[in-house]
């Protein structure tokens, strides 16, 4: 997989941006004339390559879902004046045979069809023989296997140009963002997979266009490829999730705002310097993993004597007491308290499972 050439097929981005990729457009194709106004301006942004809802799957029904296989026509004709590559999603086989036939140069696989299986492998089966780069977004709940089954199962029907998006996950605690970020799984779908391109979607992200300039610059500080942005013409008046459009205008300026980062140091005295403080890190981490392997040696302790005294494993008292302290530990030494609280989830979680196995004669 050559991750340059898969990216240069999508996108075509040195006609506008250098690397990283850019692709803008609508949430929705709404009528021919918002496409045009909206595909002209970003091009003027430097915008080659458009997305746009045809088919729009929502939550419930009764939502506007795309005006369907209408709009292809007015893609094609928006393309042909336009000298642009179009994007779309599609979710079912019929979806695939009418994008194709349409000439569309990009589909993109939905986090609600991504999450299921079934669907996926009719996708993919519709994709046997095809020559067509296709972009799968992460499911919406943060299943890392799922999403790399179903870069799989495309891969399996023989597309070579694949690339995924990462666009957030649901969880009802998060009050900031539509769907949570949650980093740790497109960063862990990177080292899995380091020759796939991964761009990021933070209009889903964020539900909101004054949370997008955050997210995108952060994806582009974890070495993503590239960003997949919401931009309408005029996006108070946009059909379907408007408050996450930008306009063509402020995306421009918000692409010309973002850094993109060295993915290593030219200088070897730099790179010098940063190969010590690594080595310290190491040994940091080594020490961190000593001191867990002895909490771990106590906490079987603790499970011996539960067993022979007949004690039940989770203790909430206890429980309550540990998650109480250490975000207050971690307060004194400068830490993040809602990291020692992840963090003290994973370790008590753990020490159940060493608990239990104690019990259990493990």
């Amino acid at each position: 997989m050559n991750k340059d050439l898969i990216l240069k097929k999508i996108g075509d981005w040195n006609q506008g941006f250098s690397y990283p990729l850019y692709i803008a457009g609508p949430c929705s194709v709404e009528t021919p004339e918002q496409l045009d106004q909206t595909v002209d301006h970003l091009v003027q942004q430097g915008i080659r390559t458009i997305r746009a809802g045809v088919w729009k799957p929502r939550t419930r029904p009764n939502s506007f879902e795309g005006v369907g296989a209408i709009a292809l026509p007015w893609i094609q004709e928006v393309k042909e004046k336009h000298g642009v590559k179009f994007a779309i999603e599609v979710a079912s086989p019929a979806h695939v045979e009418e994008a194709l036939k349409a000439g569309i140069d990009v589909i993109w696989i939905g986090a609600r069809s991504t999450v299921n299986p079934f669907t996926v492998q009719d996708i993919a089966d519709s994709l046997k023989g095809v020559d067509i780069p296709v972009l799968i977004k992460n499911p919406i709940n943060p299943d890392l296997a799922l999403w790399i089954g179903a870069i799989e199962r495309i891969a399996q029907a023989g597309i070579t140009n694949i690339g995924a998006i990462h666009r957030g996950f649901s969880n009802f605690n998060d009050t900031k963002y539509r769907n949570s970020p949650t980093w740790q799984i497109p960063i862990e779908l990177k080292s899995l997979f380091p020759d796939l391109p991964l761009l990021c979607d933070p209009s889903h992200i964020c539900g909101n266009r004054d949370l997008i300039p955050h997210i995108a610059q952060k994806a582009l500080d974890l070495s993503f490829d590239g960003l997949i942005i919401e931009s309408h013409v005029n996006p108070d008046k946009a059909w379907s999730d408007g408050a996450q459009q930008l306009t063509p205008s402020d995306l421009g300026g918000l692409l010309h705002q973002l850094k993109t980062r060295k993915v290593a140091l030219d200088d070897p005295e730099l790179q010098s310097q940063l190969d010590i403080i690594r080595e310290q890190i190491d040994d940091v981490d080594r020490e961190i993993l000593e001191l867990l392997s002895q909490r771990m040696s106590l906490v079987e302790k603790v499970g011996q004597y539960k067993k022979l005294n007949n004690v039940a494993i989770l203790q909430m008292e206890r429980w309550n007491k540990v998650f109480q302290t250490r975000p207050e530990w971690a307060k004194a030494l400068n830490l993040k308290e809602s990291f020692a609280k992840d963090l003290f989830k994973l370790i008590h979680t753990e020490s159940i499972k060493k608990q239990t196995e104690v019990m259990e004669g493990k």
